[in-house]
């Protein structure tokens, strides 16, 4: 057990050891001193009084602003043995899951944490670990860490009857999650946290809007097209800044549509599929915005186009969910919900390849109810069967090569089994 300030002793390293060593060893010491409890000179515990759950079996602990009195720690050195910088460098290379476990021990850490500093310094190395968020139940949300294989549920979002049962999108950016949705007389978007671990009221945009094509890149998003209040279908767009919480509108895209989806590829914003004006037909053509120049490209036959099965009439463009895709490592993936089938995109040839299947326990209406993502490397999808009463989510993951895709089992989950929303956040 840990017993005051001198249980952090810096033990000299042998000659040989690497400075990548250094950063190991010391960081292994920070998770020792997160997973024992601290106590004050007297020997009393730090209380700690709030928890958020992130399994069945494991809680992590937050400790209460009542705490700050108690416990007056020196927030420029942080692990005083090895000063403030090195003890920020170690905790750049902890995983996100042990954060909580670490704000949980004094002030300092708790401050550190919640400032956002250690994301903005991991998002300039290069330090990313994506967690999918998605939600199987009304106003509820779960959160995945593929790479810890630990589950966390989010605390409930705040919201009227009027909210749960609208159409909502969501959408991760920087360190937030957004969903949006409506109330009774408007549009409105509710942010999640991760460095507070609450719900809040979002920015609104300069032109709330649903059904829209949206997708973030390190701390930007772009929505494109969707409806307005009236109803009337957009091609106006509109860049998201999480650092300032702020809206700015983009460029039109060329043509007007709603239910469309979009994608970061190559450093370029994409809106693919969707309904156009006096139109109830997917439209086959995407779009394609250059961040650089400020300018929309159209390219014709980039939907991945639907087939509605064997001796199956295909489902009304208006019934259907917006096109499944997802990039992983600048390559564009699309899933036919119908003939349960993964295809690649050719950009030279701007044309679809048949790559393989879908998972077998995933069932979907007409698109609804599946998360198609991708997750750093891997390309995620979530789903389950359907039943009447509970049900069990899974997820599978994928690593993209030139073979077949091979789905592997990350996790599964009783929940509700249809998939309302999904976003992958990673900093």
């Amino acid at each position: 057990m840990l017993e005051g300030p001198s249980y952090l002793i810096l033990r000299d390293l042998p000659s040989s050891c690497e400075e990548e060593s250094k950063w190991v060893y010391n960081t292994r010491l920070v998770m020792e001193l997160s997973n024992n409890k601290r106590q004050l000179d007297d020997g009393k515990e730090v209380a700690v009084r709030k928890s958020f759950k992130l399994s069945d079996d494991t809680q992590v602990e937050e400790p209460s602003d009542d705490d700050q009195a108690a416990d007056q720690s020196d927030l420029s050195s942080l692990i005083i043995q090895l000063g403030r910088d090195i003890s920020i460098n170690c905790l750049l290379r902890c995983s996100r899951s042990d954060y909580g476990s670490i704000a949980s021990l004094n002030q300092s850490f708790r401050s550190l944490i919640r400032s956002g500093e250690l994301y903005r310094l991991r998002q300039k190395m290069g330090i990313v670990e994506h967690w999918v968020y998605f939600s199987c139940n009304l106003l509820e949300w779960e959160a995945f860490d593929p790479n810890c294989s630990r589950w966390m549920h989010l605390p409930k979002m705040p919201s009227n009857e009027c909210f749960m049962c609208s159409d909502k999108e969501s959408l991760a950016v920087g360190t937030e999650l957004l969903v949006f949705g409506k109330e009774i007389m408007s549009h409105v978007i509710y942010r999640y946290n991760i460095l507070t671990h609450t719900w809040a009221s979002g920015t609104e945009m300069n032109i709330p809007r649903c059904l829209f094509a949206s997708s973030g890149v390190g701390n930007i998003a772009i929505v494109a097209g969707g409806c307005d209040q009236r109803g009337t279908i957009l091609s106006s767009a509109e860049l998201y800044n999480s650092e300032t919480g702020t809206w700015v509108t983009i460029p039109n895209m060329n043509k007007a549509r709603k239910m469309c989806s979009g994608v970061f590829m190559d450093g370029k914003f994409y809106v693919i599929g969707g309904i156009g004006v006096g139109n109830n037909k997917m439209l086959t053509c995407g779009e394609e915005f250059d961040l650089e120049t400020g300018k929309w490209r159209e390219i014709p036959n980039m939907f991945p186009g639907r087939s509605g099965g064997a001796g199956m009439t295909p489902a009304p463009a208006i019934a259907e969910a917006p096109p499944l895709v997802a990039v992983v490592n600048n390559v564009l993936y699309a899933a036919d919900y119908a003939q349960q089938e993964v295809r690649r995109y050719d950009k030279v040839r701007n044309s679809w390849v048949i790559i393989g299947r879908l998972p077998e326990r995933v069932e979907s209406m007409n698109g609804w109810g599946i998360a198609f993502r991708a997750c750093g490397n891997w390309l995620i999808v979530i789903g389950g069967l359907r039943q009447m009463v509970g049900g069990t989510i899974e997820l599978n993951s994928w690593i993209p090569d030139e073979d077949a895709p091979q789905w592997n089992l990350l996790a599964s989950k009783r929940s509700g089994s249809f998939v309302h929303n999904c976003a992958v956040m990673g900093c």
